[in-house]
């Protein structure tokens, strides 16, 4: 599991003092009952706009240091700063190279594209991403033992799959892909790509029981129970992608996991009640409500504020 990453509106609105608490009460909680987590390392600390490495390498020290201490699995997420201040691939080697040569655990790196936050695009220092993935693979090459993994978000099965191929032994994929997921987990006869999705949180029952069946080799269970899951995400996913937090938090609602639908700088609203309206028809065909009448309730009193029909 992820914490006080993309999901958690980090870039949205959520600063990095109450991500920093989130990350170490949930830290704890994990321990609590025999578990961990991985945490977003970013540099959101900094002013908006761009910055020099130096600047850029103390604000991700810092957080990798407070991750570190809290006892979770670092996630270098991508920095808005670095992807405005680089100016070749160099620049990338440079800063990450210096992070974990300090690193005292493996990290995962972090590969979100455009799709999700247009001010990444052309990180790892080109907007062809073969050539991108050309500058990972040399820096996880550079500093072998440093890097436990790759969480990649770009969208593009076939990409996902050939990088996944490329990566040195005990480097795991970790796929954000939320359109791709059920055969991308499942893998092929060359391995498969480990879940890190933002869709588990909306999906979450479904997909441990899918989970559970792939452990035990039942492949035909582990698609009949999935695959149906596909629609809720490609329209939870949709463009602007970036919005798909607002229906993950609406849905969490409807659920009853929390008692309000509020986020962070008013981000509830950057979802049409058109969309929300049909995403709670897919929640419930897909058997993911699991208090019906809860939230029957919630959201007849939401239509009602909003001007949808009933």
């Amino acid at each position: 599991m992820a914490e006080a990453m993309d999901t958690a509106q980090r870039g949205m609105g959520l600063d990095y003092p109450t991500a920093r608490e989130l990350i170490h009460r949930s830290a704890r909680e994990a321990r609590a009952v025999g578990g961990a987590i991985c945490a977003g390392v970013a540099t959101d600390q900094l002013p908006p706009g761009p910055a020099t490495t130096d600047e850029i390498h103390k604000a991700y020290a810092e957080q990798l240091l407070d991750v570190q201490e809290a006892g979770a699995v670092p996630v270098l997420m991508c920095s808005r700063h670095l992807a405005a201040t680089a100016t070749s691939a160099g620049t990338y080697l440079d800063v990450y190279g210096r992070l974990l040569q300090e690193t005292s655990t493996p990290v995962i790196l972090h590969w979100l594209g455009p799709a999700f936050d247009p001010l990444l695009a052309g990180y790892w220092g080109g907007t062809d991403p073969s050539h991108a993935a050309d500058t990972v693979l040399d820096l996880i090459a550079a500093h072998p033992g440093r890097v436990g993994g790759i969480k990649l978000s770009l969208l593009d099965e076939a990409f996902e799959v050939a990088l996944r191929r490329k990566l040195p032994a005990g480097v795991r994929l970790y796929t954000g892909d939320d359109f791709n997921y059920p055969a991308l987990i499942r893998g092929d006869d060359q391995g498969h790509s480990d879940a890190l999705l933002g869709v588990l949180a909306a999906i979450a029952p479904p997909a441990a029981a899918a989970l559970r069946a792939l452990d035990s080799g039942a492949l035909t269970a582990y698609t009949q129970i999935l695959d149906p899951t596909v629609r809720l995400a490609r329209h939870l996913f949709a463009a602007p992608t970036w919005f798909y937090k607002t229906g993950i938090a609406f849905l969490a609602w409807l659920s009853g996991h929390q008692d309000h639908f509020t986020m962070v700088a008013g981000a509830q609203s950057g979802r049409s009640p058109l969309h929300l309206a049909a995403l709670a028809r897919l929640a419930d065909e897909a058997g993911l409500l699991p208090d019906v009448p809860l939230a029957s309730a919630r959201l007849r009193a939401w239509a009602i504020t909003v001007g949808v029909a009933q």
